[in-house]
């Protein structure tokens, strides 16, 4: 009898270490899953800032200071009618333009940030007034050209940060960063009345 009793209790302690070992398996694969979803989640996020910064000419988002959009509305003073972003980063300039009373349209690579300039623009309560697109900038080819061709006469074109290589500006104000250079294209050459058309890549 003792001997029956010993084999029982080994064939049990067996089961206990094999139902460990499956709990074990099962935590392990957990973990890895997890660790797994969070590194593809957290590369799905960081690569559309990541991704200008590598290119030709490093462009990384860097969000608009709050003199630099003073500067941006100074300039559009007693205008009104349509204002285009290229490269609208979080929407904050089209949001301001758009209190201003601007129908206004940001056009943004990253579609992080284009998703949250619409949930800013619905929590300001322009959203009626705003659009946003996602749309790669550096797709458009000789984009100064494009602008003198497409843009009304009567267009100001502002530049934040990085000002037209090949044009000279009409106004400029601000420091550093929050520089703006203002271009009119009625003072340009071959300026013709059409409408400038960015086609939008998508608009999810």
């Amino acid at each position: 009898m003792p001997k029956v009793v010993a084999n029982e209790s080994h064939a049990a302690a067996s089961q206990d270490d094999c139902k460990g070992a499956s709990r074990g398996r099962s935590w392990g694969l957990l973990v890895t899953a997890g660790v797994g979803g969070t590194l593809v989640a957290l590369y799905a996020v960081v690569l559309p800032f990541v991704t200008p910064a590598l290119r030709r000419v490093c462009l990384p988002f860097v969000p608009a200071t709050s003199t630099q959009i003073q500067n941006v509305l100074r300039m559009l003073e007693n205008r009104s009618g349509s204002l285009v972003d290229i490269g609208s980063g979080d929407g904050r300039i089209v949001i301001a333009a758009a209190k201003m009373g601007f129908k206004a349209v940001g056009y943004e690579l990253n579609p992080w940030l284009v998703w949250y300039s619409r949930y800013r623009a619905w929590r300001d309560g322009v959203h009626h007034n705003t659009r946003f697109y996602i749309s790669d900038l550096w797709k458009m080819p000789q984009l100064e050209k494009k602008l003198e061709e497409e843009l009304e006469c009567n267009a100001r074109i502002i530049a934040c940060r990085f000002p037209f290589p090949c044009w000279i500006p009409d106004h400029s104000t601000g420091e550093g960063i929050n520089t703006v250079w203002a271009y009119d294209l009625k003072h340009s050459r071959g300026c013709e009345t059409k409408r400038l058309e960015i086609s939008p890549e998508t608009k999810s």
